[in-house]
């Protein structure tokens, strides 16, 4: 697994990249100029791999657009040793930003191919996560309550049975909408019964469904 001096070049021009484009957190900047990209892409897609897009990574999942990745993650704002819950494991490429930014992560993957392969996959670069193969709308409720949840994938609405697993005073960060765009949310758990939302742009993800898939 080669991690070249012009893999890093391409790294610090897609970070620069990304700062123009308003991501600030340097925290989360720093992770992504640390991350090696290409080894979390398909094969026929790794030349393109510090491209701002999206790409297939099989089982009809994609590896998001760094840009999402970067908001998301800053949005979180997340501090050392929380405990953060991702719906959507996919090729770990975001469970590996959270594991640099301190996080104690906690993901969950509903296709049985991705899960596989991502488990055995993201310790070897370092990055060890709490990997679960399930339904992302129940979450983890034996793992729960966690202090910020981040959702990867198209979500039709706000999971309740995630918010109930959210601390209060925690943060939620999910694309909600059930079409081809979805719009992303910041929902704070301001108490057991009350939550805030506030929204912060239009982004495409791939559906979030229900149940396990078994790759069928």
């Amino acid at each position: 697994m080669v991690d070249s001096f012009r893999h890093q070049g391409l790294r610090k021009q897609l970070v620069e990249h990304l700062a123009s484009k308003g991501i600030s957190d340097l925290e989360v900047l720093n992770a992504i100029n640390k991350i090696p990209r290409h080894l979390f892409m398909d094969n026929a897609f790794v030349n393109f791999s510090y491209q701002d897009k999206a790409f297939p990574i099989g089982a009809g999942q994609t590896i998001s657009q760094p840009y999402t990745v970067a908001l998301q993650s800053q949005l979180l704002e997340i501090k050392p040793y929380e405990k953060v819950l991702e719906v959507g494991t996919g090729s770990g490429y975001q469970a590996a930003v959270l594991s640099l930014l301190d996080a104690e992560v906690f993901t969950i993957e509903r296709q049985r191919e991705l899960f596989l392969k991502t488990k055995k996959f993201l310790p070897t670069l370092g990055y060890n996560c709490m990997f679960v193969y399930g339904d992302g709308y129940k979450g983890m409720p034996n793992f729960a309550p966690f202090d910020k949840i981040i959702i990867t994938c198209g979500a039709p609405f706000i999971p309740e049975d995630l918010v109930t697993q959210l601390k209060v005073g925690g943060i939620m960060v999910a694309p909600i909408g059930d079409g081809d765009i979805q719009v992303m949310h910041l929902i704070e758990k301001i108490s057991e019964t009350e939550t805030r939302a506030t929204t912060h742009g239009e982004f495409s993800f791939v559906p979030m469904l229900n149940d396990k898939n078994n790759g069928k």
